[in-house]
């Protein structure tokens, strides 16, 4: 039970910033230089924590879609 807490963190910033930019994960998937699942950016506005890893795939892919410079303090709370 307390693993699920860890893990759960609500949705993150980087959800509404999606909203604002009018982008969808499809988008973010296609704009992406590496290889990326839509799970990934899903998994990423619901709060899902994610590994350094993806959560630099995910931003570097929105910067791309949006045309955007955001940090990765921009997008994550945690």
């Amino acid at each position: 039970m307390n693993d699920t807490l860890d893990r759960d963190l609500g949705e993150q910033p980087i959800a509404a910033l999606m909203e604002a930019l009018n982008l969808k994960p499809h988008d973010v998937v296609a704009a992406s230089t590496v290889q990326m699942t839509h799970k990934m950016v899903t998994r990423a506005m619901k709060g899902r924590r994610l590994t350094p890893n993806v959560k630099c795939k995910v931003r570097d892919a929105l910067n791309l879609a949006g045309g955007t410079s955001h940090t990765m303090a921009d997008l994550f709370n945690y």
